[in-house]
């Protein structure tokens, strides 16, 4: 007889002798699906052979079901617990290679006096944790199938002081919840919330807290590695972060130390929000590929040697259809072979050769010199990697909103004699009446923050304002380039400006390319920062953790959100070790450098949750006005303005799934007000998550279905479609670096200088040695090459990654109707991209727009660098 099956048989015996023979017990079937350690953390093949031989002792993964009929008088009601069943044949379960999964059975003894069970309490008796995904009941009694989705990490018994527990998917407002259940729902809300938990938080606690952004600097290494503290302060407002407990920092007791960069990117999430295997083994991949491809430059730059230029565009190009050849040097191949990296190393070329070879981005894939086109550079406004930005001019020249009593005079110098010119016939007054005048202003945002970056960092930049006329077949021309730096006497007496106007060929054709490269840094800068980072991910975080400590995973909003939090926690921490830290990728590529969080932060003083709405958004900054005729109550002034069009599509979905969905679980206004995990979730929101602006008076009152479903629509907006307007054509735009700088390294050439000589002699040669260096551009390309990339088992907009993921017949039909509107977007997005009259569509790089396209169809999920598709969650 094998050794599995004496295993099998004493579990059989154990199993009967546990059950025993009752005549008012029945046998229950169950099937468990789950992942072993093994599996998910780099093929640790000593945890299973550990796990196995815990079998062998009898110490194994136990179920107990807990009764929802049927309470325990000798436990305060709680539902009765039913016999231990156990996992059966976990040695010779295979597992799918494909997915990582084992399925194994489970027989349970039940007593049918006890009713339905509501949930399961699992107790790990081996070593090592496992990843719970289910547990099925086909055919309980009276009831049918019952589904527990689990979808968590579970440790070893001894990591935890409580009982893990997980519910059926039926869903329950706390005020309806089975009376057995009660206990259960409220016990695990304050294990997660973990206040009473001390100290550093460790792998297996599943602890949601918060934190202010303390933990970005290292001030031990000098003044120049410390960062203010984000978030607590009226200077630097912040919305919070995860909490990690870890001691505070030697050199600054109000900073929390750091891990040691790159050697540990282990910083500590509540475990269920790292990674799924899949897209972990992504990230890795693509880091160590990006790492690689960026290394070996900053080597050399370590041996002092004079840091590469490009000297042409055609040497950019080769970026993509050659690599970048490196020096044939022996102190190079040295260094190349004492990186303690193995998996690093194992991919680096030795010197002589060259870097690997990037993917070409769509920008230049059609046409290499279309993006330097006038047309180009402003349909990306409206249809490029930040369209959120523009806003139409009302009143003109330009106004600073920077009190003049405190910073001087901030006004344009714009004058009508500047713009009239290009204006097509209508005069300033007559384009302002026809809404024909808009604005990219990057003015007030930067300005205050111009000296110290160009005095402090290695980047000369300038505030910048850019005007922009309205055709009638609804593109945009440049009618001017205002470039601002402080007044020379100081930052109380205004700024000093330079107005560029359109040119072509010549010297003056030159300054006005150099004129765009300006603006597109700030606007690079500005998307990043903000747009991107705190607009989407920081912002995010707080509804992540507040969710997690307030809404039990019974709780429908609780369903209803989930899935738009997946993976965010764990990106923004990830964050915080490498990318936005102190000398971080993100300091070392952006202009703004070290101040780059603490220009966020200010910005963040403007912030308003309610303005985070489309269309909300989009009437703020002017761009569309109210008009009841139209869908979503608003008319665009741009009527071709890709990303509000495609963007007002998914809103008006989402809008009507989430209020369809609402209108399930509450019945009127009073049902909103009386739900008390739901209000507790919204007060945290608003008094801790977000706590720096508690007290503004535009927080929705959460006092009705209305409100409720306006909330929900904005935080599944933002997650999700808004995230990916602004991250997923990072690579398609950007990749090609010359079109989206993200530094300047000089100002403009005057007139009798060299570099004025230098741009009439070598115009391309003096571009490129004022934007994005050779490095830099390694670098940040290889970043944002990550960053563009769908992972393999991406869950999109109209998806879920389990079919079950509730049992109520009313939300899965709610939710079948919101899959088939965005099919029906997506076909709607695929015609206007074929419709020559829409020119921003596509524009002269003939780069369709489709970072709003769900990918909920089928034949287009795919991974990778797609530019299209809506994740559900803002992961990555």
């Amino acid at each position: 007889m094998s050794i599995h099956s004496v295993v099998d048989s004493i579990k059989e015996k154990l199993l009967g002798a546990v059950g025993g023979d009752h005549s008012d017990t029945v046998k229950i079937k169950a099937t468990v699906v789950l992942m072993k350690k093994n599996f998910l953390d780099f093929n640790d093949f000593n945890a299973s052979i550990i796990d196995d031989a815990y079998e062998l002792l009898g110490r194994s993964v136990s179920f107990q079901l807990v009764s929802s009929v049927v309470g325990d008088p000798n436990k305060l009601g709680r539902g009765v617990m039913g016999e231990p069943a156990y996992l059966e044949k976990w040695i010779s379960t295979p597992t799918s290679t494909a997915a990582g999964e084992s399925v194994y059975s489970l027989t349970f003894e039940w007593d049918e006096g006890q009713g339905a069970p509501g949930a399961v309490v699992v107790k790990n008796h081996h070593p090592s944790e496992l990843y719970l995904k289910s547990m099925t009941i086909e055919n309980f009694p009276t009831v049918g199938r019952i589904q527990f989705v689990c979808n968590s990490w579970v440790y070893p018994v001894k990591c935890y002081n409580y009982d893990r527990v997980f519910f059926t998917n039926r869903t329950y407002l706390s005020s309806n919840t089975p009376e057995p259940l009660k206990q259960y729902r409220e016990e695990e809300l304050m294990h997660l919330r973990g206040d009473d938990v001390t100290g550093e938080l460790q792998k297996h606690d599943r602890v949601y807290g918060y934190a202010y952004y303390n933990d970005l600097g290292e001030p031990e290494k000098g003044q120049s590695y410390a960062r203010p503290v984000l978030g607590g302060s009226a200077e630097y407002p912040y919305p919070r972060r995860g909490r990690t407990s870890r001691p505070p920092n030697k050199a600054d007791p109000n900073s929390e130390s750091r891990l040691p960069i790159l050697q540990d990117l282990d910083i500590y999430v509540p475990r269920d929000e790292r990674f799924g295997h899949l897209k972990l083994s992504d990230f890795l991949g693509n880091a160590i590929k990006a790492v690689g491809q960026a290394l070996l430059p900053v080597l050399e730059a370590l041996l002092d040697q004079t840091p590469l230029e490009f000297g042409s565009f055609h040497e950019v190009l080769q970026l993509y259809e050659g690599g970048v050849a490196l020096p044939n040097q022996p102190k190079l191949g040295e260094l190349r072979d004492s990186i303690p990296f193995e998996l690093i190393k194992d991919i680096l070329p030795a010197p002589g050769e060259r870097l690997f070879r990037l993917p070409t981005p769509q920008i230049i894939q059609e046409d290499k010199l279309a993006w330097r086109t006038d047309e180009e550079f402003v349909r990306e406004m409206v249809a490029g990697i930040n369209p959120v930005i523009i806003s139409r001019l009302q009143e003109f020249p330009p106004k600073s909103k920077l009190d003049p009593n405190v910073y001087g005079n901030h006004g344009s110098s714009i004058t009508a004699a500047d713009i009239e010119k290009n204006m097509e016939g209508f005069t300033v007054s007559q384009a302002l009446e026809k809404n024909r005048l808009f604005i990219l202003d990057h003015h007030d945002t930067l300005i205050l923050y111009v000296s110290r970056i160009n005095s402090d960092t290695s980047s000369k930049i300038y505030a910048s304002r850019t005007l922009l006329f309205l055709r009638d077949d609804s593109t945009l021309k440049p009618l001017a380039i205002e470039l601002s730096l402080p007044h020379p006497s100081g930052e109380g007496h205004g700024s000093v400006s330079q107005v560029f106007t359109p040119a072509e060929g010549g010297v003056e054709g030159s300054i006005w390319q150099l004129a765009k490269a300006y603006v597109a840094v700030n606007d690079s800068g500005v998307h990043q920062l903000i747009s991107h980072w705190l607009n989407t991910h920081a912002v995010i975080e707080p509804f992540v953790v507040a969710t997690n400590r307030q809404l039990s995973v019974m709780h429908p909003i609780y369903k209803l959100l989930s899935p738009h939090y997946r993976d965010t926690m764990n990106i923004n921490a990830l964050a915080r070790q490498i990318l936005i830290n102190a000398g971080g990728i993100l300091e070392a590529t952006v202009f703004p450098g070290k101040y780059a969080m603490e220009l966020s932060a200010v910005t963040y003083k403007n912030w308003k949750f309610t303005e985070q709405a489309l269309p909300a958004d989009l009437l703020k900054r002017g761009v569309a006005v109210e008009d009841s005729t139209q869908p979503n109550n608003i008319r665009l002034l741009i009527s071709d303005y890709p990303y509000a069009n495609d963007g007002l599509a998914i809103w008006s979905a989402i809008e009507t799934w989430v209020a369809d969905y609402c209108s399930i679980y509450y019945a009127d206004d009073a049902a909103v007000r009386s739900d008390d995990e739901l209000q507790a979730w919204w007060a945290e929101v608003r008094e801790v998550g977000h706590g720096d602006k508690k007290d503004e008076p535009w927080w929705p009152a959460m006092d009705g279905v209305r409100s409720l479903t306006r909330t929900l629509t904005t935080v599944v907006w933002v997650a999700s479609a808004l995230h990916a307007a602004v991250n997923f054509g990072q690579y398609p735009y950007a990749g090609y670096l010359p079109n989206r700088p993200t530094m300047s390294r000089r100002l403009m050439p005057q007139p009798g200088t060299a570099e004025y000589e230098e741009l009439r002699s070598d115009p391309d040669r003096a571009f490129l040695r004022t934007v994005t260096s050779q490095l830099q551009t390694i670098l940040g390309v290889s970043l944002i090459e990550i960053l563009s990339k769908h992972s393999s088992d991406e869950v999109y907009l109209g998806q879920r990654d389990t079919a079950e993921w509730t049992d109520d017949g009313e939300a899965l039909a709610a939710f079948g109707r919101f899959g088939e509107a965005l099919v029906g977007i997506e076909k709607r997005i695929a015609a206007m991209n074929g419709d020559g009259s829409l020119k921003n569509r596509n524009g002269p790089v003939k780069v369709p727009y489709t970072l709003l396209y769900p990918c909920t169809s089928d034949y287009s999920k795919v991974g990778g660098l797609t530019g299209r598709g809506i994740p559900n969650s803002t992961s990555l």
